[in-house]
């Protein structure tokens, strides 16, 4: 009788403790989470306070619709469109040309690859994350410009209207951008890849396709939500990007052509606010504004695109 009474006193002690860690657990989960959203909405708040007095002095469709950018002039201009579609264009091509290549290289890493040599590949890929931008913004400046610059030289030789750049220009600044994004596509791919089901794959094969056909109408559509999750955080990497652009793409406010020197909006806040006051420095956080508002729209878009995609494939599934 009394071993039986010990061991269900032991019990009972035990799961009162199981249950105090849980509760201890969800209450430390609960303030992370709150501490989490406090953030966000304080920036946003932040944001706004800052952003909205210069809207209100110069007028939004002076900032957003206007080309001329002078702060500095008598008559200031706050022109900020070219901004604006230098880093839609910039971050739209970085993405094109990005995405493709991270994820054939996951592909290879997760698929394709021998064992040893996916052990060397794969710490590669990883080292390129933990590289700094400003290092990225270096190599680009003193290798990828005096390429861009031959180049330039050779297809404008003789041009009267052409300005050149140095090779400082939107071309330079967008293939910085997709090597940036590289390791974040490929990391994240490759884990997303790594977690489809094997009885997905192996049904395949047994079915008769072969292991390419299975990687891109199997896998691939099966890992889809990895691979946009990659995308979406490849987005964010390519359009907050400022120190290593800033060093290749001239900086200069203009259409955003592959050969002309380009300002994103990023580069315009670091490479003015130090100096800005007044009326000036107030559209400069107009400007992080809008970038805020720019991650934010795309963030929402590809998470419903996202959504969207895995309600008809559960709808498919349904039927």
């Amino acid at each position: 009788m009394d071993k039986n009474n010990n061991h269900k006193n032991s019990l009972t002690s035990g799961t009162h403790q199981g249950q105090a860690v849980e509760i201890a657990a969800r209450i430390i989960f609960t303030i992370c989470a709150f501490f989490a959203v406090l953030a966000v909405i304080s920036i946003t708040l932040y944001m706004i306070a800052n952003g909205t007095p210069a809207i209100f002095k110069v007028g939004i469709k002076e900032i957003l619709f206007s080309t001329e950018w002078k702060p500095t002039a008598q008559d200031a201009s706050f022109g900020i469109l070219y901004v604006i579609l230098t880093s839609v264009v910039g971050t739209v091509m970085a993405i094109v040309l990005g995405v493709p290549i991270g994820l054939l290289t996951a592909v290879f890493l997760a698929e394709v690859a021998p064992k040893k040599l996916a052990a060397v590949v794969k710490p590669a890929v990883e080292l390129l994350a933990g590289i700094p931008s400003v290092i990225y913004g270096l190599l680009g400046l003193m290798i990828l410009n005096p390429l861009m610059y031959r180049l330039e030289k050779a297809l404008f030789q003789g041009s009267e209207t052409h300005q050149f750049t140095g090779g400082a220009n939107l071309i330079s600044a967008v293939l910085v951008l997709a090597i940036m994004i590289l390791p974040t596509v490929i990391n994240i791919s490759e884990s997303a890849l790594h977690a489809v089901a094997p009885e997905l794959k192996a049904s395949s094969l047994a079915l008769g396709a072969s292991h390419m056909q299975t990687i891109f109408r199997v896998m691939i559509p099966a890992a889809k939500s990895g691979i946009m999750t990659a995308v979406v955080l490849g987005v964010g990497r390519a359009i907050g990007e400022a120190m290593a652009i800033s060093l290749v793409s001239g900086s200069s406010v203009n259409l955003p052509l592959p050969f002309n020197s380009v300002r994103f909006l990023t580069t315009a806040i670091v490479s003015e606010m130090g100096y800005a006051s007044g009326l000036h420095r107030q559209v400069l956080f107009t400007i992080g504004l809008v970038l805020f508002v720019f991650i934010m729209l795309i963030n929402i878009t590809l998470n419903g695109i996202l959504k969207k995609g895995e309600r008809d494939d559960d709808q498919k599934n349904e039927r």
